[in-house]
């Protein structure tokens, strides 16, 4: 199903990720980050859905951004939020707090499947109506050494990444990694069902 809300520039960008800056760097489209000041560490889904919580998240994310941009007089343009989370042996895995958790993180999902979850918020500055998206995608991990994710932890490149990886970093380092979806959506944002929503919004930015 195509995913076209209204196309209102500009685009404001409620996240830190520079990931999320490149992927929408690459389609285009004029970015301005303004990051939600929310530690969503703090907060937990207990028994939800997964997909309920990432579109739980990406909503809180952006109404933040959004009530911010309004009190500030801003009535135009669409605030973008997303969260992402990865979903291995019914546990939901978000950013590791440390590196003894990243290695636990990595460990735990060598030689397995695990799921990525990214859910999408947007929210129009001029009318504040909303809209949501969520989409999956099936990673395997292969046989990845205990001296290649030693190296990797003690890098300290896991900051800021659900389930302690970004997906086209490992696959260039070498990792045996197959992905089944958009590779995009364990970066941090499903681009392929964005993509006819950037296009009209890259427009309405001339």
């Amino acid at each position: 199903m195509t995913f076209l809300p209204a196309a209102s520039a500009p685009l404001w960008l409620a996240s830190r990720s520079p990931r999320r800056r490149q992927l929408l760097a690459g389609a285009g489209v004029p970015v301005r980050v303004r990051p939600a000041e929310i530690d969503d560490g703090a907060l937990s889904p207990g028994a939800v859905e997964v997909t309920h919580w990432v579109a739980a998240l990406a909503y809180l994310k952006g109404r933040w951004v959004a009530d911010v941009l309004h009190q500030g007089g801003e009535r135009r343009g669409t605030v973008l939020a997303a969260d992402t989370v990865c979903v291995h042996d019914g546990s939901v895995l978000g950013q590791p707090s440390s590196a003894a958790h990243a290695r636990r993180m990595l460990h735990a999902m060598r030689d397995q499947t695990h799921e990525t979850v990214t859910g999408v918020c947007l929210i129009s500055l001029v009318d504040r109506r909303r809209w949501l998206l969520v989409d999956r995608a099936i990673v395997r991990f292969g046989r990845v050494s205990d001296e290649a994710i030693e190296a990797y932890v003690a890098s300290g490149e896991w900051r800021g990444k659900a389930g302690a990886y970004n997906l086209q970093d490992r696959v260039r380092a070498g990792w045996p990694i197959e992905c089944r979806g958009d590779p995009a959506t364990v970066m941090g944002l499903p681009m392929s069902r964005l993509r006819p929503w950037l296009t009209r919004l890259r427009k309405e930015s001339r």
